[in-house]
């Protein structure tokens, strides 16, 4: 269980009045509670204004326009960069590479890093606990370039087994590659204290943070990781973005990713040159709203204090799983690690994920069912999914309230 939070003051109240979602009834005048925000977070009025003035009033190409309106849209762009930057604590703009998202930052450095850093026998480090996102991209990485794939396991109570980690390093690891938050469990793993063992043999590591950068402040310096990725749509943002974070001395070895436009500095019917961070690594017409878009959900998680924030989503937390095991017997909360943040997995005795999220569904709650993109995790536990409520800043002790009572219900139907 998580520890016991502190007195904040957190309005919640005001936070959830910039998310108009939240006013709404679906089916039969159920007021709507939403608990995937692990999947993907509501939007705050701002980043939608924001994207809708750039299309309406902004829109043009960036970067070597000399209009006004191409000056604009790069000025706007080239700002949210800064915002990133700045929120995460990078030393340097070029370090910060526009992305689709998560799944393309992580794909980015698997389809490069072997390149330069790999050869056959060599070793890659990937845990039990991974998204797919952060496990089948390094999968085609070893099979491509004959390195070995290894893993850290699970304990029983949803930690990495650190000892194992520790025995598995050694002078042909390569690359670390680990998720800061559990998106199925909503375990914080131990990363800093990971990166400092993997760069005691050499190896680089990459963090993924899709989990992590909505529920808490980063700082990739103070960790000293190599790669940190995330996504904007989990952080209030808009869907089709994201970020990689990569020193500017390791990207600056990688090769590029992708061909085309902007990345490249000169161009000859026989051979190209390529152009400098970040440029090489952002191909063609890049997602300008969603990257202008990214910048007001920064600004928008920036209005609040992050520390107090988290607080209050961790209270939620808490206090969920408190109620959980309080008012049912037959609960089983998957996952029970020391440090978790923003997600609680669970099973309601005998009955079906699934059909537990579709009588939620009609109680106007709204619940991820399944295995989350963690089947290796589902086999760790020996079950082929969960039910899945995950929070953010928005969310009140009263909607689980709401989560309980649907819950009697459908236990009540079902068992």
């Amino acid at each position: 269980m998580i520890a016991k939070t502190s007195n904040i003051t957190f309005d919640v109240e005001a936070v959830r009045s910039e998310f108009p979602v939240l006013d709404r009834v679906i089916y039969e005048n159920k007021p709507l509670v939403y608990f995937d925000s692990a999947a993907s977070s509501q939007k705050p009025r701002i980043v939608a204004n924001t994207v809708r003035d750039y299309y309406l009033n902004e829109h043009a190409n960036i970067h070597r326009g000399v209009h006004f309106l191409s000056q604009e849209a790069t000025n706007k762009y080239e700002e949210a960069r800064k915002k990133v930057r700045d929120f995460i604590n990078a030393a340097y703009d070029e370090e910060i590479i526009f992305t689709s998202g998560t799944t393309d930052g992580i794909n980015l450095i698997a389809a490069t890093f072997d390149k330069v850093h790999i050869k056959k026998g060599d070793e890659v480090i990937v845990t039990g606990m991974e998204h797919h996102s952060n496990l089948v991209p390094w999968q085609m990485m070893c099979e491509r370039s004959g390195a070995v794939l290894k893993f850290v396991p699970v304990s029983d109570e949803g930690e990495l087994i650190l000892e194992e980690y520790e025995a598995l390093l050694n002078d042909k690891t390569k690359l670390v590659a680990v998720s800061h938050v559990s998106n199925t469990l909503g375990t914080i793993n131990p990363v800093a204290e990971m990166i400092k063992s993997a760069h005691g043999v050499g190896a680089q590591v990459l963090v993924d943070g899709a989990q992590s950068v909505p529920h808490m402040k980063i700082d990739v310096r103070d960790l000293d990781c190599d790669y940190y990725v995330f996504s904007g749509h989990k952080m209030y943002g808009p869907t089709g973005v994201g970020i990689l974070y990569g020193k500017k001395e390791l990207l600056n070895e990688l090769p590029p990713y992708k061909g085309g436009g902007e990345m490249i500095k000169t161009v000859t019917l026989e051979k190209s040159t390529y152009n400098e961070l970040p440029h090489k690594f952002e191909a063609g017409t890049p997602n300008i709203a969603g990257g202008i878009g990214l910048g007001a959900a920064i600004d928008f998680m920036l209005r609040e204090d992050l520390t107090d924030a988290a607080e209050h989503e961790n209270r939620v937390l808490e206090y969920c799983e408190n109620r959980l095991q309080e008012e049912f017997s037959d609960i089983k909360i998957i996952g029970q690690a020391k440090e978790k943040t923003g997600a609680v997995s669970f099973l309601l005795g005998d009955i079906h994920p699934y059909d537990v999220g579709v009588l939620l569904d009609r109680l106007g709650i709204a619940v991820r069912t399944g295995h989350h993109c963690t089947q290796p995790l589902m086999n760790r536990f020996d079950i082929t999914g969960t039910v899945r409520a995950s929070f953010g800043m928005y969310n009140t002790t009263q909607e689980v309230d709401a989560l309980i009572e649907g819950l009697k219900r459908a236990e009540k139907m079902l068992s």
